[in-house]
């Protein structure tokens, strides 16, 4: 009996650990989700100008995805300290519920993937027709060409029609002026009051905007994908842990049980009874015995059998 119990308490107390254990795992993928999130949502507010509203979305779904987990990872660990089914099935529900949000940020990013190429083309060339109708356009598309150390969409020529001092006739066909933002370095004019650009880029931003949004989208889709499917693993052994740990307590309850038969710890009618084999039935019985005895005198007869 001592055996069976040992190991039932070390039963419970392998899920107890197991499941603090993943509730971790779960928080600290959260974290990273939080982390994930945050960096590529930095990085659309960046270029916000060429990126349409809606592609803001996974990134702050991705965020509050991992401060879902994080709830959901702390009521996991509290049921398993307080050895409670009832949440840690809730714990295994509430992951099921969060594995539907997961799926739902990589499909919106894997759609946004697919989007991006015609959106930038879209955005970009727009903000070439007005980057000298509206400073905050122009704002957005100097911090582009520095930052990314491109010029125009597909390269310089994109500013001959989108840029007024490529109007003056006494440019060649082959000149081409462009803002100072696609200048690698500048240097001085003939007019000493003017600066030249020396070394203009030679390559439109198109490729790496491109590349800067496919792969953040990329990076949404795949890690919400592994973090669902672990996700999804998790829903599992929650609600196994939780079976687990409701066979155990009621083998537990029954064994008690039958400690308390076999102890006579029978409770009935707010009197507690005695085993009949119990020691202290023999004192109660000559009690029951000397009280008979008053009652009814016993007279000794010399007829009577003697006791040798």
């Amino acid at each position: 009996m001592a055996n069976r119990e040992l190991q039932l308490n070390s039963g419970m107390r392998c899920a107890k650990y197991m499941l603090i254990i993943v509730s971790f795992m779960f928080a600290l993928t959260a974290i990273l989700l939080i982390m994930v999130g945050t960096t590529i949502q930095a990085i659309f507010g960046d270029f916000d100008l060429f990126i349409d509203g809606h592609f803001s979305s996974p990134p702050a779904l991705l965020i509050a995805i991992g401060f879902i987990l994080i709830a959901v990872a702390t009521l996991g660990a509290y049921g398993a300290v307080k050895e409670s089914v009832l949440l840690i099935n809730l714990y295994g529900v509430c992951l099921f519920l969060v594995f539907i949000l997961e799926v739902a940020a990589a499909i919106a990013a894997f759609v946004m993937q697919s989007q991006v190429r015609e959106m930038l083309v879209r955005t970009m060339n727009e903000a070439l027709v007005a980057y000298e109708k509206d400073t905050t356009v122009a704002a957005g598309v100097d911090f582009m060409q520095t930052g990314l150390g491109c010029c125009g969409v597909k390269g310089p020529d994109d500013w001959k029609e989108n840029y007024s001092p490529n109007n003056m006739t006494r440019l060649d066909a082959d000149d081409v002026v462009v803002p100072f933002s696609c200048c690698g370095s500048v240097g001085p004019s003939a007019n000493d009051n003017e600066m030249n650009c020396v070394d203009p880029y030679e390559y439109g931003c198109f490729n790496k905007m491109n590349f800067i949004m496919s792969q953040s989208a990329m990076l949404i889709s795949t890690g919400a994908t592994t973090v669902a499917f672990v996700q999804l693993l998790g829903v599992l052994c929650a609600f196994m842990l939780a079976k687990t740990l409701r066979r155990n307590k009621s083998i537990r309850e029954a064994r008690r049980w039958q400690l308390q038969q076999s102890l006579g710890v029978l409770i009935s009618g707010g009197k507690v009874g005695l085993p009949a084999n119990s020691a202290m039935s023999g004192y109660q019985q000559l009690e029951n015995s000397n009280e008979l005895g008053t009652q009814e005198p016993y007279t000794y007869t010399p007829h009577s059998p003697s006791v040798n």
